[in-house]
């Protein structure tokens, strides 16, 4: 136990421990010191209080019968049960009447209050020892007959220079004394004990807690971003903290997961168009060196380099609002009129691919937003909506702004194909993924992924729903704030 001890006391539940322990003794025997001193006190004041009362009734005894009737009244009172000291001596010290038989030498000797509890014997008790008391004494008596007490009292001299002794024992104070101070030493006992077996049932276990947990994140920072912390389901501290941490860790590995996806998209799905990019310059290089040649390859290479450089924006985009950093701020939005600019602008586009562009939005829809991120999700989710319509009989695209109980739902339906299986519909907004029935289909798979970023930035949430025919992509916003 003595090679643990150091070890056990590194924890800072141990720490803790002793620190109470140690502050919660000194308060208690300070406390304790102080009560003791402050209940003699008070017990001795009385006392002395009492003994002036006595003395006063004995002067009146005196001056009423004289020093027979004195004798008669210190008899009486000495012989009632708990009486006070009471002793008559003569001028040389003689004991004449009382209920004491013999006194430390000295005290008859001044009038007045005695100066320091002395030793006495009461009568029938045997013969005082000339010594000053203690507390052991009081305690214990020694195994001979004698027995001693002590007590304080006040010394008065008759007329006759006859001396009157009034007195108290002062064992109740000391016992009172005793009493408290066993008290302390069982209290910080109990204390002690209970202090162990609570580290020991308790503290252990919370320690072990903190190993397990400490053994996790060991395996976690080896790199194993499956662990977790463990939870007990005691909905304590350590509940809390491993719960909160699981999900910081879940939130990373999520993360870490997304980081993967993209660099293996990028390097799968930017493969191609670099590699137009290569042939499209070597054909040109390899062909006749003509000048109108060269100007095509170098506007196919422009335009195959804007599209890149529209990919990395989204890809850039994206991992901006994913992360929740936007340099701009959240403003009053009307979505109504920011739905309508949008259907304008791709009324052009959607009659060159013969699809019917319709807009049901009446009045006015204010949320919380950025009006530029707003139109750019919209434009994403209307582009695919007219590319993949256009191939249906009557292709028609629908946009609508509705109020319902989840907040303000912006809706653009369209009669395609549509995406019937609910797992290709959750994989649509990933990003890079390009479904089957997409491939024919110009893009690089970002618009979708884009639009729900959007929407997570905004606390919304973006919803692919299945039409009949085509599909329904609804983006709902919460209601912005009254003020």
């Amino acid at each position: 136990m003595a090679l643990r001890l150091p070890a056990i006391m590194r924890t800072t539940a141990a720490r803790l421990s002793a620190l109470y322990f140690i502050l919660f003794a000194l308060c208690a025997i300070l406390l304790v010191h102080y009560m003791t001193s402050l209940s003699a006190s008070i017990l001795t004041a009385q006392t002395m209080e009492t003994i002036n009362e006595e003395v006063q009734g004995l002067d009146r005894a005196y001056r009423r019968g004289g020093l027979p009737f004195l004798v008669r009244v210190v008899g009486q009172r000495s012989r009632q049960p708990g009486a006070n000291l009471y002793l008559i001596a003569d001028v040389n010290g003689r004991i004449l009447t009382g209920n004491v038989e013999s006194l430390e030498p000295g005290v008859l000797e001044t009038e007045g209050w005695t100066e320091q509890p002395f030793t006495y014997q009461r009568y029938g008790e045997g013969i005082v020892e000339r010594r000053a008391p203690n507390v052991s004494d009081l305690e214990a008596p020694s195994a001979t007959t004698e027995t001693r007490h002590a007590a304080i009292a006040l010394v008065s001299r008759l007329p006759n220079q006859m001396i009157v002794l009034v007195g108290r024992d002062l064992g109740e104070p000391e016992r009172f004394r005793v009493v408290v101070q066993r008290a302390l030493i069982f209290a910080l006992s109990i204390m002690a004990v209970g202090g162990l077996l609570i580290w020991y049932f308790i503290g252990r276990r919370a320690l072990k807690r903190i190993d397990s947990i400490s053994d996790a994140g060991k395996r976690i920072m080896g790199g194993d971003l499956s662990g977790r912390l463990p939870v007990t389901g005691a909905g304590d501290e350590f509940d809390r903290l491993s719960e909160n941490l699981n999900t910081m860790l879940t939130r990373i590995a999520g993360l870490n997961e997304g980081l993967r996806q993209v660099s293996d998209n990028i390097a799968h799905d930017l493969k191609t168009p670099l590699t137009r990019l290569r042939n499209r310059a070597e054909a040109a290089l390899a062909g006749n060196p003509e000048a109108e040649g060269y100007r095509e390859a170098l506007e196919a290479t422009i335009a195959e380099s804007d599209r890149l450089i529209k990919t990395f924006n989204a890809i850039l985009m994206i991992s901006r609002l994913e992360a929740g950093y936007s340099a701009e701020q959240l403003v009053k939005v009307d979505l109504a009129a920011a739905t309508r600019d949008v259907v304008e602008l791709y009324e052009p586009a959607a009659e060159e691919l013969g699809v019917k562009l319709e807009a049901s939005v009446d009045g006015s829809f204010m949320v919380d937003g950025n009006r530029e991120l707003i139109g750019q999700a919209l434009s994403n989710v209307v582009d695919n909506a007219i590319k993949y319509s256009a191939g249906a009989d009557e292709p028609t695209v629908r946009v609508s702004v509705e109020r319902t109980d989840g907040g303000i739902s912006l809706k653009v339906a369209d009669n395609g194909p549509g995406i019937p299986d609910q797992t290709d519909r959750d994989r649509a907004t990933e990003r890079f993924v390009r479904l089957e029935q997409s491939r024919s289909q110009p893009g690089s798979g970002l618009g979708l992924s884009l639009a729900k970023a959007v929407m997570k930035f905004h606390g919304g949430r973006l919803e692919l729903l299945p039409g009949e025919p085509g599909l329904t992509v609804a983006m709902t916003f919460p209601e912005a704030k009254s003020g």
